[in-house]
């Protein structure tokens, strides 16, 4: 009857402890490129992975689409505005591919955002200039700019897209002189969850939070070099609720790798340089390799691709190939795009 009793505990014991799944370090040492889709006039600064796809949007205002079974079948379509100015093409630097719905962003004014083609905000003002966007879930989400008085600019939905709201300046930290945010890769929003980090550049070069999906905000000082239009966070990402990772630098001096590169552990309140004076310099887009810790990050920019995986403290040359922006697939294929090209680049130890 003992024995009995001991061979119950052990079952329920067994049962009820959890297998823990041992992390293997790896050390990626090449890459392979493979140009999808290239054209000497493509100038491509937005793309995103979702649900199967391959979305792209170009400074010419060309959405590119593309089943990841079918990479080289890349479908083209030209998005007007049905504004006055219909015949102008709009130069998107943002993309968010939510659902069904293809969002898109353009910069300069009037900002356009569209939803699958069709306008669903429109903002005119000499000083807008819209960077990026993302989306919390289905229904809400968020696209940030320069400040057009003294904020940021911040429009959210929260009826999945049909209709965008700009937050005012009483909820948010106020701009500092000179500060802005960079339309380089996309990449100036974080979102994990209900949270967001939000990058800005410039003279002043800071991250805004927000635990609830822009409901309320707070502001943190980061170490990374500013004091110049140019210099700044250029990209920014989040592998979990405490972890993050920013780069940037100064692209008219790309070759500088002093103060460039950031990280935190305690949710973006503060932030510590690492790889002081060590290559990578200048770079416009960080992410982190889905599913390896927060340990592996990929950074890509006009000079080429590099890989660490000590969370940035070191980091290898894995490519002089530019890039402007990459997203992962898998912890092993990413899809990034640039000047003249969007491409696959698998990722090999």
């Amino acid at each position: 009857m003992k024995q009995l009793v001991l061979l119950a505990i052990l079952v329920i014991f067994s049962f009820s402890c959890k297998k823990e799944t041992k992390f293997i370090h790896r050390n990626i040492s090449e890459i392979e490129i493979s140009h999808i889709l290239e054209d000497s006039l493509l100038n491509v600064r937005a793309l995103e992975i979702n649900e199967g796809r391959v979305v792209a949007a170009s400074s010419r205002g060309e959405i590119y689409r593309s089943v990841l079974s079918y990479m080289k079948d890349f479908e083209v379509g030209n998005y007007w505005s049905v504004t006055e100015d219909s015949l102008k093409p709009s130069n998107f630097r943002s993309i968010a591919f939510q659902g069904d719905k293809t969002f898109t962003l353009s910069i300069g004014s009037p900002a356009k955002l569209f939803s699958d083609g069709w306008l669903v905000y429109y903002e005119n003002h000499p000083k807008v200039f819209y960077d990026s966007m993302a989306f919390w879930n289905d229904q809400e989400g968020i696209a940030i700019g320069d400040p057009t008085t003294d904020c940021m600019s911040v429009i959210i939905t929260r009826d999945g897209g049909g209709t965008w709201a700009k937050l005012p300046c009483d909820v948010l930290p106020k701009a500092k002189a000179s500060e802005a945010a960079f339309a380089a890769s996309d990449t100036n929003i974080a979102i994990v969850g209900d949270h967001t980090w939000v990058a800005t550049g410039g003279k002043v070069s800071r991250v805004l939070y927000s635990p609830d999906r822009g409901k309320s905000w707070e502001v943190f000082n980061t170490p990374i070099v500013q004091g110049k239009e140019t210099t700044g966070i250029y990209s920014i990402d989040f592998y979990d609720e405490q972890n993050g990772f920013a780069i940037g630098g100064d692209y008219t001096k790309p070759d500088e790798n002093t103060a460039n590169k950031i990280k935190t552990s305690d949710s973006g309140k503060t932030w510590q340089l690492v790889a002081e004076n060590q290559n990578p310099g200048y770079r416009s887009c960080v992410q982190y390799v889905p599913n390896r810790g927060g340990k592996e990050l990929v950074v890509v920019g006009f000079k080429g691709i590099d890989y660490s995986n000590d969370s940035g403290d070191t980091w290898k040359h894995l490519s002089d190939e530019g890039f402007y922006t990459i997203r992962f697939l898998n912890d092993s294929v990413a899809y990034a795009a640039g000047a003249g090209k969007i491409s696959k680049i698998t990722f090999r130890e």
